[in-house]
């Protein structure tokens, strides 16, 4: 199991790509059962990160479990890629096997701290 926060992840695709050893650490992520992508949309990213987000889902598509965390609904999600047909692609890929869990109401972390005042 690898778990990031989405912004963390796409730093270090960048970082390994422009180092040249992104291919291994794919390799590395497609090696665990479980990729935990965190905070989707909690922090904008270029489009060059986009792509590259893009791609590692594509290679994860039906080789591995991914789960993604966010709190932008589907149709939000083109502010944070910036491309309509790559989030679509995106979209499509995530849902295809998905068991998607929607929460609404206040904020567990929120209340919890309240509650400790």
């Amino acid at each position: 199991m690898r778990f990031y926060p989405v912004a963390e992840l796409v730093s270090i695709l960048q970082t390994k790509f422009h180092a040249g050893n992104l291919p291994r650490f794919q390799k590395e992520l497609m090696d665990a059962d479980l990729l935990i992508l965190d905070e989707l949309g909690f922090v904008p990213f270029h489009k060059d990160g986009a792509d590259l987000l893009f791609h590692l889902i594509s290679e994860c598509y039906e080789r591995i479990s991914v789960i993604v965390t966010s709190k932008l609904e589907f149709s939000q999600w083109n502010t944070v890629f910036g491309d309509n047909r790559l989030t679509a692609a995106l979209i499509d890929r995530l849902v295809h096997h998905a068991h998607i869990v929607a929460f609404t109401g206040e904020s567990y972390r929120h209340r919890h701290a309240l509650s400790h005042r």
